[in-house]
């Protein structure tokens, strides 16, 4: 019986020996694999099947619905995009004069506001300051500093040469028919809105009725943070008894070294002789070369391509032809300096 008992004893401890020794083998092996950095197989199709099958289902799904829905670039092709000044007003829209703007503190008038228009279809996305000259009440007895660094005026006009501040908007010549600038240059503004509208242009109205108070300084400011360029109308009150023509206001050579003339004086002259050439080709007279030099508050201020446009004088014919034939003109040279 105790040598039955010594076998069996013997068998089991053997049989723990070799489950024990197989046991270490197989850690060892483990072991050594991952320091090594041996990779366990990668799993087959098979191993999930089922998880494959969801997930190519879900591929496909979203490929039809991707395929269903335009990108984000497609849909915005597929839609008119807001840009230039639909993006930032309104039609018909009242803008007011901000003090925070550059040179907004050399304004003395500037409770008045301008007033937007944009274009119905073929939008160019550029804003055309259209600024009906005078027509400020009480303008002519407040004065501005004539330039943003306090030197004096450079030449004579309706304020003398040497002085340091201006007339804020003077009132304007009168006609030989007795008919005030102020009332023409309106009539020629509205005209000449209609007219941009309909080319694609949109229209910041500077003055939009007999009286805006906006001095020449706001409405200069104004122009500078709204529009693309800034056309002044006016009729020269030079006292002669014919007609002269037409011509825009260059900046003397005196300012050219001022800022922010400086940066801006060969794009002043640049939009002035267009809209001259414009004119000439609309028929209507031109004087001498097309321009004259006067130091002027406007394009002392102007950082935008500013020009005054005169377009005769008090001799002139300003019958609703003439000032049609007139914007036309003015079309014309604003389209061959933007390139359209």
């Amino acid at each position: 019986m105790k040598n039955l008992f010594f076998r069996f004893s013997c068998a089991v401890l053997l049989c723990y020996c070799l489950t024990g020794c197989g046991s270490i083998q197989h850690k060892s092996s483990t072991d050594t694999a991952q320091a090594q950095g041996t990779k366990a197989p990668p799993k087959t199709a098979d191993d999930f099947s089922i998880s494959s099958d969801s997930e190519n289902e879900t591929v496909d799904e979203t490929s039809s619905a991707d395929a269903a829905t335009p990108s984000a670039s497609e849909s915005v092709t597929q839609q008119e995009l807001l840009t230039g000044a639909t993006a930032l007003y309104s039609n018909g829209q009242e803008i007011s004069f901000d003090p925070s703007w550059q040179y907004a503190d050399f304004s003395a008038i500037n409770s008045g506001t301008a007033t937007i228009y944009l274009a119905d279809s073929d939008r160019k996305d550029i804003v055309v300051g259209v600024n009906a000259g005078h027509g400020t009440s009480g303008g002519a007895s407040v004065k501005t500093q004539c330039h943003p660094d306090g030197s004096p005026k450079t030449t004579g006009g309706s304020t003398a040469q040497g002085a340091i501040y201006a007339t804020a908007v003077s009132g304007g010549m009168t006609f030989n028919d007795g008919t005030a600038e102020s009332t023409v240059t309106l009539q020629m503004a509205q005209i000449l809105k209609d007219k941009l509208l309909a080319q694609g242009y949109d229209v910041l109205m500077v003055r939009n009725s007999d009286d805006v108070q906006l001095d020449n300084v706001a409405r200069t400011v104004l122009c500078n943070n709204v529009a693309d360029c800034h056309i002044s109308l006016h009729w020269d009150g030079d006292g002669l008894g014919y007609d002269k023509g037409c011509f825009y206001i260059s900046v003397p050579n005196g300012l050219k070294s001022m800022e922010p003339v400086a940066s801006h004086w060969q794009e002043h002259d640049a939009l002035g002789a267009s809209l001259v050439e414009g004119l000439r080709t609309e028929g209507m007279t031109i004087y001498q070369n097309g321009s004259m030099n006067i130091d002027l508050t406007q394009t002392s201020y102007s950082t935008i391509p500013s020009v005054d446009m005169e377009l005769g004088n008090a001799s002139s014919d300003h019958s609703d032809s003439t000032l049609n034939s007139l914007a036309d003109g003015l079309v014309l040279g604003l389209n061959d300096y933007f390139g359209n």
